[in-house]
C-alpha cells in the first residue's frame, strides 16, 4: 500500500504474522479472518452484506430487528430478518425488553432455521429508547439483563447466542464487566463490547483499555472488540493491544467495503492495497445501488442510496456539488447520468481515510425514567414503547 493512505499511528504496523492469532470460534462457526460487521439500521441489509462479502470473509450481521414486532408478524421487520441464498452463515441481531417476547421471537427465528446465530442488542444509545427503559439502560439492572439473556439462550438451542453492550450509561455508571460475566454465566459464546459509553454516542476516541479489562473479565468465550477500526491496521493494533479475540467493523466500513479485504489481507500477512480511485469507486456504487433497488425496489432504494452516495464520495475533489445531484438521484438512470461526469482517474483522497462517516454529532446526557437509578435491582421490563426499530451500539 502506497504509505500516504496509513495514518501515522499505522505506517509502522506489520501484517499479522503465521499463528500470531487464535482462531475465532463462534460456537460451531469458524470465523476467519476473526472479523465482524456491525449491525446498523438502514444499513446493514442484504445487498450490503453481499457487497461487503465480496471482499472478505468475516461474519456479517443482519441489521438489528425487534423481538415484539416479529412475534407480531410485522411486514417490515419480516424483509428486515431476510437473508439472500448465498449467504450460507445467516447472522442476525435481535433487539427486546422482555423475556418473554424474546424467548417467543428466538423460537421463530430457530423454529423455522431461518439463522445460524444470533446476536443481542445491549447498547443502543437513542434517547426514546433509553428513556423507556431499552438499549443501554438494560445492563444497569443485572437481573433484567440475565433474564433476557437467559431466556434468549434458553430458546435458542444449537444456535450460537452473542451480546453487544457500550461500556456504560457513562463514567459513573460503568456495566460492561458485569454485562460480560453475565453473558457468560448464562450460555453466551461471545461477547463484543463497543467501548464507548452511551454518553458518548460516537464522539471522541474507543476506550479500548476497557476491551482489555473485559477480557481478563471474561474468560471463558471470546471477546471482540469494537470502536475505531478505521483501517486495516487498526484490527491488528487492537487485537495485539487488548488481547481479545476480534473486531467488529462499524462507521469504517461505510462508503468502503473494499475495507473487509484489506482486514484480509493484513490477517492474512500481505500489504493490503491501495483503495480504488474515483472510477472504482463509482463501479462500487453503481453496484450497490443495482442490489438495493433489486431488494427494495427502485424508488425505496434510491431513498435510501443517498446517505450511502455521501460516504462514498467523501473527501474527493468537487464532491459537494456532486452530492447535490446525486441526492436528487429518483433512478438508477439519473445515479449513471450523475456519475457519467466525474473523471474516474481521481485517486482516492488519503485524508478521507480515517474521515468519519455515519452517525456523529457529539456526546449527551443519557435519558432514564424517571426513577430508573433508585431500583436496579428490579427485573421488571421496561415498557413497549423501548423496543424500536432504532439500532446503534
Amino acid at each position: 500500500m502506497n504509505p500516504a493512505y496509513r495514518s501515522p499511528i499505522n505506517r509502522d504496523v506489520p501484517p499479522a504474522r503465521p499463528g500470531e492469532f487464535a482462531t475465532l470460534r463462534i460456537g460451531p462457526l469458524t470465523v476467519d479472518p476473526p472479523v465482524v460487521l456491525a449491525p446498523m439500521a438502514g444499513v446493514t441489509n442484504p445487498p450490503f452484506r453481499t457487497l461487503c462479502r465480496q471482499y472478505g470473509a468475516g461474519l456479517y450481521v443482519s441489521e438489528m430487528i425487534t423481538a415484539r414486532a416479529l412475534v407480531e408478524g410485522n411486514r417490515k421487520t419480516l424483509l428486515l430478518s431476510s437473508f439472500t441464498p448465498d449467504e450460507t452463515i445467516r447472522s442476525l441481531q435481535l433487539y427486546g425488553v422482555d423475556p418473554h417476547y424474546v424467548g417467543e421471537a428466538v423460537r421463530l427465528l430457530v423454529g423455522e432455521g431461518r439463522i445460524d446465530h444470533l446476536d443481542m442488542n445491549f447498547g443502543c444509545p437513542v434517547r426514546k429508547v433509553t428513556s423507556k427503559g431499552g438499549g443501554a439502560a438494560i445492563p444497569l439492572k443485572p437481573r433484567l439483563l440475565r433474564n433476557i439473556v437467559r431466556a434468549a439462550v434458553g430458546a435458542a438451542g444449537a444456535v450460537p447466542v452473542t451480546i453487544k453492550f457500550r461500556k456504560g450509561i457513562d463514567d459513573r455508571y460503568l456495566t460492561y464487566l458485569d454485562a460480560g460475566r453475565i453473558g457468560e454465566e448464562e450460555g453466551c459464546v461471545a461477547v463484543s463490547l463497543h467501548a464507548r459509553t452511551a454518553a458518548q454516542l460516537y464522539d471522541g476516541e474507543a476506550d479500548w483499555d476497557a476491551i482489555a479489562q473485559l477480557k481478563q473479565a471474561v474468560t471463558r468465550i471470546p471477546v471482540l472488540g469494537n470502536g475505531d477500526i478505521w483501517e486495516a491496521e487498526d484490527a491488528l493494533r487492537m487485537m495485539r493491544s487488548t488481547g481479545c479475540d476480534g473486531v467488529v467493523v462499524g462507521r469504517g466500513c461505510l462508503g468502503r467495503p473494499w475495507l473487509f479485504r484489506d482486514l484480509a489481507d493484513v490477517f492474512a500477512g500481505r500489504e493490503p492495497r491501495d483503495p480504488p480511485d474515483l472510477g472504482g469507486v463509482v463501479d462500487v456504487m453503481l453496484e450497490h445501488a443495482r442490489l438495493l433497488s433489486e431488494w427494495l425496489g427502485e424508488a425505496g432504494a434510491m431513498r435510501m442510496f443517498r446517505k450511502h452516495s455521501t460516504w462514498y464520495t467523501k473527501g474527493f475533489r468537487g464532491g459537494a456539488p456532486v452530492r447535490e445531484q446525486l441526492m436528487k438521484a429518483l433512478t438508477l438512470a439519473d445515479l449513471e447520468t450523475v456519475v457519467a461526469g466525474l473523471d474516474r482517474s481521481q485517486p482516492f483522497p488519503p485524508d478521507a481515510v480515517r474521515v468519519p462517516r455515519g452517525k456523529t454529532g457529539g456526546t449527551q446526557k443519557v435519558a432514564l425514567p424517571e426513577g430508573y437509578l433508585d431500583e436496579l435491582d428490579d427485573a421488571t421490563p421496561p415498557s413497549a414503547l423501548a423496543e424500536t426499530a432504532d439500532s446503534g451500539g
